[in-house]
């Protein structure tokens, strides 16, 4: 009995001390984030300085070979330039759109929980389902007709197979797809700015615009980079709306970095260079996220 007395007061003793417990609870982090991030990074590291194909795996060291084959790659610049374009453009105006839909979701008006369970579809439909019907909608003969009536399209073809066209779609289903988490972000940071502060402002004779950029703006700033962060990772990294809406096409105009990799490595079978090309996106992401939360950091210090 005493023996069952001190293994129980052991457990105690154990499940009070603070470092057990926060290593506790850190470890399914770390052993999902290892085994689902840092494992295959470190993989993609190997095969990107190895001689690895798909017909023979191999670990042997080619030094910068596949970097060499990739940087003489007209594809691969005009992939890039593609690549930044797209994010770029897809941070624009996703967080503008967010920021509207937050502010149209946070007015009070019948059926507000259902319009935002109607705005949050897009971002929880399949990425494959939502390119898929987007593909089939371009593709059908009412869109068709509506953009030559609109003097938008000229000639034959789909309008995914024209350069200019193929490049809006592809914007138009990112945005379509991450607007609803941008509203859900910059929402949660409306709601927990306290209402005093707009009516201080209002007080003062702040007008609309004025109360939106000199107090909305300033107090939102963090949750809308953070919405920025996570439109520019997922859209730098996606591979299913290109693969499945343009294929990359018309002649690698839509093509981007992730499906350009896709394509070298796996289905071109050359492992190493594709390797090679999935990890530039790594220190371009990295350094586009730094310079948007050194933007932040210095907007609260001023504040």
């Amino acid at each position: 009995m005493s023996g069952t007395r001190a293994r129980a007061g052991d457990r105690a003793r154990l499940t009070d001390r603070e470092g057990f417990l926060a290593w506790a609870f850190l470890l399914p982090t770390v052993v999902y984030l290892t085994a689902l991030v840092v494992a295959p990074f470190v993989l993609t590291v190997a095969f990107a300085f190895s001689r690895s194909t798909g017909d023979a795996p191999s670990y042997r060291f080619a030094g910068l070979r596949d970097f060499r084959a990739v940087f003489g790659d007209d594809v691969f610049w005009r992939s890039l330039l593609d690549t930044l374009a797209l994010t770029g453009v897809a941070i624009v105006l996703v967080v503008v759109l967010g920021t509207v839909l937050a502010h149209v979701l946070r007015a009070g008006f019948r059926f507000r929980r259902t319009v935002r369970t109607l705005v949050l579809l897009p971002w929880t439909t399949p990425v494959a389902l939502s390119a898929i019907s987007w593909r089939w909608l371009l593709g059908s003969a009412g869109v068709d007709r509506m953009l030559r009536a609109a003097s938008l399209l000229h000639g034959g073809g789909s309008p995914l197979d024209r350069t200019g066209p193929a490049a809006v779609a592809v914007v138009a289903v990112h945005v379509w797809r991450l607007t609803p988490l941008a509203t859900v972000i910059v929402l949660a940071g409306l709601n927990s700015v306290p209402p005093g502060v707009w009516d201080a402002a209002r007080l003062d004779g702040a007008g609309v615009w004025r109360r939106f950029f000199g107090v909305t703006v300033p107090l939102t700033l963090p949750v809308t980079a953070v919405a920025a962060v996570f439109t520019a990772a997922i859209t730098f990294a996606d591979v299913a709306v290109v693969r499945v809406l343009t294929g990359g096409g018309p002649h690698d105009s839509t093509q981007v970095l992730p499906t350009l990799a896709y394509l070298r490595g796996v289905e071109g079978g050359d492992i190493g260079a594709g390797a090679a090309a999935s990890l530039f996106l790594l220190p371009l992401f990295l350094a586009g996220a730094a310079v948007v939360l050194r933007v932040v950091r210095r907007a609260e210090a001023d504040r």
